[in-house]
C-alpha cells in the first residue's frame, strides 16, 4: 500500500513525470533550512571565484556576495541532510519506485531576486543514464513558487520519449537547442506552489527554469535519487567511486549487487564540455539559448 500518495497521483506521475505537493515540509523545518542558506550566503563574503563548495553567480563581488549554487548541501548542513533521510521526502519516493533508494547527488540552487540565473532545458538523464530509469530529483521550495520569479518548468510526458542531444559543435553542454528538438515553450508547465511544497520530476524529463527578475527569491533543494538496482551507465557522468562508496548513498532499504536493466534510450555525455565546473558553466556551451541571461 502507498504510504502517502494516492493512487491517481501515482498514476499521473507515470503519466505526466511529475508532481506537485504542497506543504509538504513543515514551517519550522523550514526555518531552519532558510538560516542555513544566510550562512552559506555570509560563507561567500570575501570569495574571490567558487569553489567545492559554492558556485557564485557571475555578477558576484567579495562585498555583494551572491551564491547560484551550493554543491551537496547535504554535506555541509544538518538540517538539510536531516530532511532528506525524513519520511517527508522518503515516503513518496517509496510510492514511486519502491522500497530501496539510493541518493545520487544534492544540490540548493538560490535563484536570488533580480539576477537568479536561468537553467537551459536539460533532461537530467543527458548527464546520468543508469540500468534503469527509476531516477528522480524532489524540490524543496524554500520560497513561493511563482509565475515571475523563474519556476522549475517541465515538458509533461517528455520521460516517455527519447534522449534529446545536449551537444553542440560536437561537444557535450549539457542542455538543449529547444527549437532544433521539436519542442514548443508554450507546451512546458511551471512547477509552483507555496514554500515548504515539493516537486518530483523523473530523471527523463524536459525541465528547465528562467532567469529571475522579479522581487521574490526562488530558492529550491533538490535531492536526486534512483532506485538501489539503478546502476550509472559507464560513459555517462553518474557517481561511481567503487561499491563501498556507492552503498555508503543508500537512503533506506537494501543495496544489491544485481542491476535491473530496462531498454531505455540514452546519449553518452562526451566528449567533455568547452567550460567545466557547474550546469551553469557547463550550459554556456549551447549555441541557441532559450532563456536570457543577465547582462
Amino acid at each position: 500500500m502507498p504510504e502517502v500518495l494516492t493512487p491517481e497521483q501515482i498514476a499521473f506521475y507515470r503519466e505526466e513525470g511529475y508532481l506537485v505537493l504542497e506543504r509538504r515540509i513543515p514551517a519550522p523545518v523550514m526555518d531552519s533550512i532558510r538560516a542555513e542558506i544566510a550562512r552559506f550566503t555570509e560563507m561567500a563574503r570575501g570569495m574571490t571565484a567558487s569553489d567545492d563548495r559554492l558556485d557564485l553567480e557571475d555578477s558576484h563581488t567579495p562585498d555583494a556576495p551572491r551564491v547560484r549554487r551550493v554543491k551537496l548541501p547535504h554535506t555541509q548542513s544538518r538540517p538539510i541532510d536531516e530532511l532528506m533521510r525524513s519520511d517527508l521526502i522518503l515516503a513518496p519516493v517509496r510510492d514511486l519506485i519502491g522500497s530501496n533508494l539510493r541518493l545520487q547527488t544534492t544540490k540548493l540552487n538560490m535563484k536570488s531576486a533580480g539576477f537568479g540565473a536561468a537553467v537551459e532545458w536539460h533532461q537530467d538523464w543527458g548527464f546520468y543514464p543508469y540500468t534503469n530509469d527509476d531516477v528522480l530529483a524532489v524540490g524543496v521550495m524554500i520560497d513561493d513558487f511563482t509565475p515571475a520569479n523563474g519556476p522549475l518548468m517541465v515538458f509533461p510526458g517528455t520521460h516517455r520519449g527519447r534522449a534529446y542531444d545536449h551537444h553542440h559543435d560536437g561537444r557535450f553542454v549539457g542542455a538543449m537547442d529547444l527549437a532544433a528538438s521539436g519542442l514548443d515553450m508554450k507546451d512546458a508547465v511551471p512547477l509552483m506552489g507555496p514554500a515548504g511544497s515539493i516537486s518530483i520530476h523523473h530523471a527523463r524529463i524536459v525541465h528547465g527554469s528562467a532567469l529571475n527578475r522579479s522581487t521574490q527569491d526562488r530558492r529550491v533543494i533538490f535531492y536526486e535519487m534512483m532506485a538501489a538496482d539503478a546502476f550509472p551507465v559507464h560513459g555517462g557522468r553518474g557517481k561511481w567511486e567503487g561499491l563501498e562508496e556507492f552503498d555508503a548513498r543508500m537512503l533506506c532499504g537494501t543495496s544489491t549487487l544485481e542491476p535491473r536493466v530496462v531498454p531505455c534510450p540514452m546519449r553518452i555525455a562526451y566528449p567533455d564540455p568547452p567550460s567545466q565546473g557547474s550546469i551553469y558553466e557547463v550550459q554556456k556551451g549551447l549555441g541557441k539559448r532559450s532563456f536570457e541571461v543577465l547582462q
